[in-house]
């Protein structure tokens, strides 16, 4: 990144000036509270970063994974960072992904696309996130019975709502909070895995496994660029921040390099602790903490199975709980910018009006966060009866949702980069994608030609496997949970989607009467 404003060539008429971002925000906007500092905006990125349900997914695929990861990071990290902090600098303006993407293509793409980016958090707290969270529950404290799960699950997904409807001052502090619990808990369990090579020694890893292979980036590509998504989210709060200007993107290189060390480093233990064929993708993590805490009081048994006494016990529920902590604040910390862009929205007559209030108790959009929270209660209770609680089966429809609608929001964002630099190019960038015109396009073009491939393995796994001499089959790209089952898979990712597309039209079609009024 550089300092260095952009000059971009003029056209023969003047450009037009930037607009006011502040229309249709209206009286809401007054109702908003400066309260983050750049240190909470960096923790709250490493909150939002580091996502602990995605762990064991990557460990699953073997010593590749961290490959394809540290090659990922050049292709895309770098690239999606640069993007968002030349954004997030130059349209420092509540609302955030909303607002350039209105800008660079009007108020009805950027509605029904901002519908996919909110929709997209109920998707997650209400699926993988909750799932993980009962299974770390019932793995270190308790079995959940019958309608307990579905308690334990309600509990989870209020107690996020809770958090999410708190004024600024007191709800920065839950990012914070999983912030520190993250790196805790992910230091914690790398010393221990220390001490349990030194006592008890280690799976050796094959140099030739980290050899990547396209059969492996197709199974990895949409967890490991999910893993590294987020830096948007704190524009979306853009004006409740002191200085987002300064803050945001010296925020987004921080964070950046914070999260590659706290994911690289559980994944590659989790590989030496277990052996290949026992890394599942919902308890790789949770497998790992219990196999590393024996060295602290437990056994293995011959079958694999894990025992945890004493001090081990009692190391293995603290980890539990941070890890329970950690789910949780990952999607709150997504609530709290996601639904500040969907109440922009709404407010800009993209949506409901009534969804676009400001609660002036608290300065937070209370209405969409409880309304998410309805729609992930709604998710449980439906994906539990309709996967007869079969949890891996539930996991991998539900992430594989989420990243879905996240990434195809994110198809229609990353080039509002281009347009807005043509369209208002004397608007002040105080960090800028460096390379001039070469530059913004390159990095536009490698984060927006990788989120949109990561939809089509999304939607159907295995894409390109086989093709053109490739090894593998198609079918082995398929979550195990669906294993020979394809249609029922695609199914569950193309008809939420479309529902999802006609309440985007519906949500617009209520925006009719501020619209008019606005025009």
């Amino acid at each position: 990144m550089t300092q260095a404003p952009v000059t971009a060539s003029r056209a023969e008429e003047p450009a037009p000036e930037t607009p006011d971002l502040s229309e249709g925000w209206g009286e809401q906007r007054g109702r908003l509270r400066k309260e983050l500092r750049r240190f909470d905006v960096l923790l709250f990125l490493i909150c939002t970063l580091v996502g602990l349900d995605t762990i064991g997914s990557v460990a699953a695929q073997g010593p590749q994974g961290l490959t394809w990861m540290a090659i990922l990071a050049v292709l895309f990290f770098l690239p999606y960072g640069l993007l968002v902090a030349e954004l997030g600098s130059a349209f420092p303006v509540q609302g955030g992904p909303y607002v350039w993407t209105r800008l660079a293509f009007g108020r009805l793409t950027a509605g029904l696309n901002q519908i996919l980016y909110w929709i997209s958090n109920p998707v997650w707290v209400g699926g993988s996130l909750c799932i993980i969270a009962l299974t770390t529950w019932e793995e270190f404290f308790t079995p959940l019975p019958g309608l307990w799960k579905y308690a334990a699950g309600l509990v989870f997904i209020w107690g996020g709502a809770l958090a999410v409807v708190q004024s600024v001052r007191v709800g920065k502090w839950v990012p914070i909070a999983g912030a520190v619990a993250r790196i805790v808990l992910l230091g914690f369990f790398l010393v221990s895995v220390v001490v349990f090579a030194v006592r008890n020694g280690v799976h050796a890893l094959p140099a030739g496994e980290f050899s990547p292979t396209y059969a492996g980036f197709v199974a990895l590509v949409p967890v490991l660029i999910f893993n590294y998504v987020g830096f948007e989210l704190p524009s979306s709060a853009a004006e409740e921040m002191r200085n987002p200007r300064r803050d945001i993107p010296l925020s987004i290189l921080r964070s950046g390099i914070a999260s590659l060390l706290l994911y690289g480093g559980p994944i590659l233990g989790i590989m030496f602790v277990l052996p290949s064929e026992r890394i599942g993708s919902l308890g790789g993590f949770i497998d790992a903490c219990k196999a590393v805490f024996t060295v602290y009081g437990g056994s293995i048994a011959a079958d694999g199975t894990v025992t945890l006494t004493g001090a081990g016990a009692v190391f293995g529920g603290i980890a539990a709980a941070g890890l329970i902590i950690g789910l949780l604040t990952s999607g709150v910390t997504w609530a709290m910018g996601a639904h500040r862009a969907q109440a922009v929205a709404c407010a800009d007559g993209a949506g409901p009006a009534w969804l676009g209030t400001i609660s002036e108790k608290h300065g937070t959009p209370v209405r969409v966060n409880l309304l998410s929270a309805v729609l992930a209660s709604i998710l449980l209770v439906a994906a539990l009866n309709l996967t007869g609680g079969d949890g891996e089966k539930y996991f991998a429809a539900g992430l594989g949702l989420t990243i879905c609608t996240t990434f195809i929001s994110y198809v229609i964002t990353f080039p509002s980069l281009v347009v807005l630099r043509r369209k208002y190019p004397d608007t002040p960038r105080p960090y800028a994608v460096p390379g001039g015109r070469l530059g913004t396009w390159t990095v536009t073009a490698l984060a927006t030609g990788l989120v949109a491939f990561t939809v089509v393995v999304l939607i159907w796994p295995g894409f390109g496997v086989g093709w053109f001499g490739t090894e593998g089959s198609p079918a082995d790209s398929l979550p195990e949970a669906f294993a020979g089952q394809r249609s029922a898979y695609t199914l569950s990712q193309v008809v939420p989607l479309l529902i999802i597309a006609v309440i985007g039209l519906v949500f617009y079609a209520a925006g009719a009467k501020t619209r008019r009024t606005k025009s």
